[in-house]
């Protein structure tokens, strides 16, 4: 009798110890849809069913029992749409709806670009576990913020080769926590200042982790070609991925050469070298004033006239924002020059000394910027439709600039139903799977069994962006229903609250 009651005793323990039978989580069956799976292949008419956070089947499929069913009405389903380029991580979370990505279907968003990332990479993503947002969130480590770290305020010089090692090491730790590889911005401060061997040492370790190379270029404008020379030594050098930022010629005399660029860049590909880049469709840029001073010499009223003249045109410079007189927001500054009496060039110098003080007097370094109209529309054609150039946003949760909020809808609104750059798949494509094979994501950007469940339902007839300078935030048109990990996050032209956004690592890294 001891011996059974012991028996009894122990049995009960058990089945008290072990959790509470959970049943599986109900599925969700999206019918009556035309699937553009993110290939690049046809469209065709079937139905996605959802289980959990994946896609669990795709076919000619029947509701079973006591399943969500979301009738699709004939719109296309496509895979959630993947922004390889975006500066959401500045203020993600007091965003973290995101609902500038969300509402134009973007499921993920890659951070730490143009050489700056959160720091350190491994306490942005616990924060991210903690206070999820709506979106997936990956990132890169950026040379300047490696810079920052070792040189401090005096960065106005090459590294040492000590430095570099310091450097090294740092890259090395943000790679194990999961960054995809090393981003630069070469035309920013402190980058600028980098030789182009700090630039290859630190790319040889992304490579040795099996990460890639993601660079604002170190010229968009006067040393452009020499630039792209750059990044595709990096590329043979370092042995490793290389993709150009948000390519663009972006002054005047550039006109015209899309088709020399990209030739440059498909004869490096045929040499071995995995060269690609992302693409935002907009004639305009934003950045800060300084950049229109590549020599850092703001006092040039030669180079101001040489950026007035070939870069952007004064009324083609809108500030965006200007602490030391924010009421120049939203001005240009051919407007500015008029109210002040002064004309463009000594204006523009005036401008940026004013804004150099100010940051010196309280600290702040994001004083003003600036947005540049400096590109021309056949050559942002042709450079849509390469065949490895992937679409991006270069853009923030809550900025000036409309690509924060416009980007996607506008290639499908403007440059696939309007104007026929390219077809409704292949802009899906580079999307949704060219972008995830871009920055090295995997089980994401495809609609297929297993696949996560990012998806976004929107209509190819009336899918427009309404964001402009003048209204930045404006929502796109035509975004259905946009689903993260399975939980839709944008639904009826509003966030709905759920955050259900992961931390994507560099494959490998957990």
């Amino acid at each position: 009798m001891r011996h059974g009651a012991a028996v009894v005793l122990l049995v009960t323990a058990t089945l008290e110890a072990a959790p509470p039978r959970r049943e599986a989580p109900p599925s969700t069956l999206i019918v009556n849809a035309v699937v553009i799976d993110g290939t690049g292949g046809a469209r065709r008419a079937g139905a996605v069913r959802l289980r959990g956070d994946r896609i669990a089947e795709v076919g000619d499929l029947r509701a079973a029992a006591g399943e969500n069913v979301v009738d699709a009405h004939g719109l296309v389903l496509a895979p959630g749409f993947i922004d390889t380029h975006s500066h959401g991580d500045r203020v993600l979370f007091a965003h973290r709806d995101a609902l500038a990505a969300v509402s134009q279907g973007i499921t993920t968003i890659v951070a730490g670009q143009d050489g700056g990332s959160p720091w350190p990479l491994s306490d942005f993503f616990a924060r991210l576990q903690k206070e999820p947002a709506a979106v997936n969130v990956a990132a890169y480590a950026g040379h300047g913020r490696l810079r920052h770290e070792v040189m401090g305020q005096d960065f106005r010089r090459a590294a040492t080769p000590a430095e570099v090692a310091r450097m090294r090491a740092l890259l090395e730790r943000e790679l194990r926590a999961g960054a995809l590889g090393l981003s630069t911005g070469l035309e920013y401060d402190p980058g600028i200042y980098s030789a182009p061997s700090e630039v290859i040492d630190l790319a040889r370790v992304a490579a040795a982790a099996g990460g890639r190379y993601i660079s604002h270029v170190r010229s968009e404008d006067r040393h452009f070609w020499e630039a792209i020379d750059e990044i595709v030594t990096i590329g043979r050098e370092a042995k490793l991925p290389v993709q150009v930022s948000h390519a663009k010629l972006a002054m005047r005399s550039l006109w015209g050469q899309a088709d020399r660029l990209l030739r440059t860049l498909d004869e490096a590909r045929a040499r071995g070298i995995d060269v690609s880049a992302d693409v935002y469709p907009y004639l305009y840029w934003q950045s800060t004033l300084t950049v229109l001073f590549p020599e850092r010499d703001f006092d040039n009223r030669a180079a101001a006239e040489f950026a007035l003249r070939e870069v952007s045109a004064p009324d083609g410079l809108l500030l965006g924002r200007f602490a030391p007189e924010p009421a120049y927001a939203g001005k240009t500054l051919a407007d500015i020059a008029r109210l002040r009496g002064t004309d463009p060039p000594a204006t523009l110098m005036d401008l940026i000394r004013e804004a150099l003080a100010y940051e010196k007097k309280t600290g702040h370094d994001d004083v003003e910027s600036v947005i540049g109209t400096s590109m021309s529309e056949p050559d942002l054609e042709r450079l849509l439709a390469w065949p490895h150039a992937n679409i991006c946003t270069d853009g923030e949760l809550d900025g000036r600039h409309p690509r924060g909020f416009g980007t996607f809808p506008r290639v499908l609104g403007r440059y696939v139903r309007e104007r026929g750059v390219i077809s409704l798949e292949d802009a899906v494509r580079k999307m949704t799977s060219l972008a995830a094979h871009h920055v090295g994501l995997f089980g994401r950007g495809e609609i297929r069994p297993g696949a996560a469940a990012d998806l976004v339902l929107f209509d190819p007839a009336t899918v427009l962006d309404r964001a402009t300078t003048q209204d930045p935030q404006a929502l796109a048109t035509g975004i259905g229903t946009v689903w993260v990990n399975g939980a839709v996050v944008y639904e009826e032209g509003a966030a709905t609250g759920n955050r259900p956004g992961r931390v994507l690592r560099r494959a490998g890294v957990r």
